[in-house]
């Protein structure tokens, strides 16, 4: 994880900042705007002032058209501001969207605990709050010091009332910021939390429902609920007063902005016509403070979003271009390998290290908890928390160009997941799909007939995580997937958990098969019968390496000694073969 340096823009600034001739086109609309804005005031001054006294109809009408005209503009610009705002949020979404999909991606591959639907959430805020009235408010603000200098050419107490007013909002801007930034920022925590406790267990919907657990899950997802309810009310509390008293705030000006123009006629020292647009200056020069008051909420949740945005895309920078290779043969070597994880005080995988031929079938064999699951996810790069190095034909597997390296290699996890569509598309891992490809991996994985009894053959739909098939189907599925195209480095995971004899059967046939093709294929299995078809079996315990070398070599060690305890050998940095 790279930190970024504090005199540079992020990467989520940067791209904002590609939008500064937008923004600065937006502003200018927004001068225009605001010039215009004074049309209605000169409208009243004139009519009041000129029309009324001379009573010209040719004046009147001269005004009215020139009024017309200038409303039509100042429609026609605010119109062009909003739509130029939309493209930039568009803009922004689509330069934004890749980037933000591959972290949010590996944000969840690295396990990080974090929602993988907050970042596409986040940027939906920020794209949002770009094109809505808070933007405005924030752009029209620096126009307040404007009307109020207007103001004070009307009358030095009409400004100094403007002023009033003005440091009034300004206040209860502060205010609300003060008083809501806290229990918004900790409301959305709560209900992110509530979202994603709910989420991850309704991914067990099956187990929930047979064991009668739902009670129980809903009882605590409704107390996480009800704490971000509680905590949305406050905040929500809080708003709405400060929402009432700026509309009092409102009455309270227009009524003595009048009053006070009324005394001033009265003294002779204003006209009615200022009187009606000092009036109407003074909420305009107020209206953007109070629409920012109004919209604070909405600004903290973008703020929130655009922090979140922006730790996201720094945590999980874009990554160099890598270099190229030929297609791998399969050879891997593990040096001082350690696998840790958050939770965990003590490494998963303590220092492997150990050569792997190419073109040979492993067997990797231990006790639960001893990592084999673990190195699995190790060996095809998607362990977050490593130390150490493993490298595939001598290059380290994080040189290789992920997209690249994808189709030479093939994972058959422990937890088979399916995603929703053909099977012949999650079979060809949902890129081109080449039929004859399909099928060749179809007919090794002992699924071809199986599918051919669908009704709709490989165009079957399997559902969200492939939920219309049975825990078998899924299996020997996903064994094809992983044997899809011409793949040099397998790594199956328990793949003959779920299989009956003919399915382990097809598996072992499958393994041969593909070793004949000169793919480097691991194994992870608790069943004694699948280890028929290894070359060389590698012995975890504790996270280290007990045994490795030829199958009948290690088979007789622990026939020998069948409860090896972890001894000096489990740290050393090397394991030779048995």
């Amino acid at each position: 994880m790279k930190t970024p340096s504090p005199f540079l823009r992020s990467e989520l600034k940067t791209t904002l900042w590609a939008f500064r001739r937008e923004f600065a086109v937006c502003m200018l609309f927004t001068v225009l705007v605001n010039l215009l804005m004074l049309t209605p005031t000169l409208y009243m001054l004139q009519l009041f002032d000129r029309v009324m006294l001379s009573q010209s109809l040719v004046t009147l009408t001269a005004l009215t058209l020139v009024t017309l005209f200038l409303f039509t503009t100042m429609g026609f610009t605010e119109w062009s501001r909003s739509r130029l705002l939309v493209r930039v949020s568009v803009k922004l979404d689509q330069q934004l969207n890749s980037r933000v999909f591959a972290a949010s991606f590996e944000s969840s591959l690295q396990q990080m605990g974090r929602n993988p639907a907050q970042g596409f959430s986040d940027l939906n805020n920020v794209r949002q709050f770009l094109t809505g009235n808070g933007l405005f408010a924030f752009m029209d603000a620096p126009w307040t010091p404007i009307y109020i200098g207007v103001l004070f050419l009307l009358h030095p107490w009409l400004g100094l009332l403007g002023i009033f007013f003005s440091l009034i909002l300004v206040g209860m801007a502060w205010l609300s910021h003060t008083l809501t930034r806290g229990p918004i920022e900790t409301a959305l925590e709560a209900g992110g939390r509530a979202n994603g406790y709910i989420q991850s267990k309704l991914r067990n919907a099956e187990v929930i429902e047979s064991m009668g657990m739902l009670p129980d899950l809903r009882r605590r997802w409704l107390l996480r609920h009800q704490h971000y309810l509680n905590l949305n009310h406050q905040s929500g509390e809080v708003s709405a007063r400060i929402q009432n008293l700026t509309k009092f705030l409102r009455y309270t000006q227009q009524s003595l902005g009048l009053g006070a123009g009324a005394l001033l006629v009265i003294r002779g020292e204003l006209s009615p016509g200022a009187m009606i647009a000092a009036n109407v200056l003074i909420s305009r020069a107020t209206q953007p403070l109070e629409m920012m008051v109004g919209t604070w909420k909405p600004f903290i949740d973008a703020r929130q979003a655009f922090k979140r945005l922006e730790e996201l895309l720094a945590q999980h920078p874009t990554q160099d271009s890598r270099l190229i290779h030929a297609v791998p043969e399969g050879q891997l070597s593990l040096e001082h390998l350690v696998a840790t994880a958050p939770s965990r005080p003590e490494p998963i995988l303590k220092g492997l290290t150990v050569d792997f031929p190419a073109g040979q079938v492993i067997g990797i064999i231990g006790p639960s908890g001893s990592g084999k699951s673990t190195l699995a996810r190790a060996l095809v790069g998607i362990w977050p928390n490593t130390e150490g190095r493993i490298l595939l034909d001598k290059t380290p597997l994080e040189d290789w160009e992920r997209d690249e390296l994808g189709p030479f290699l093939g994972f058959l996890p422990q937890d088979v997941e399916l995603f929703d569509g053909s099977i012949a598309e999650n079979i060809a891992r949902f890129g081109e799909v080449d039929p004859d490809k399909v099928i060749r991996a179809c007919q090794r994985a002992g699924v071809h007939e199986m599918i051919l009894r669908f009704p709709r053959g490989y165009d079957t739909t399997m559902g969200e995580a492939g939920s219309l098939l049975s825990g078998g189907q899924r299996q020997r599925i996903a064994l094809a997937r992983a044997m899809y195209g011409e793949p040099r480095l397998i790594v199956l995971d328990e793949p003959n958990s779920n299989l009956d004899d003919a399915g382990e059967a097809a598996l072992l046939k499958a393994i041969q098969e593909m070793k004949a093709q000169g793919s480097s294929i691991f194994i992870i299995t608790h069943r004694p019968s699948a280890l028929s078809v290894t070359d060389h079996l590698l012995v975890l315990k504790e996270g280290a390496i007990i045994h490795y070398g030829p199958r009948q070599d290690v088979l007789a060690a622990l026939q020998a000694r069948p409860n090896v305890p972890s001894t000096s050998r489990d740290s050393s940095p090397a394991v030779q073969p048995a």
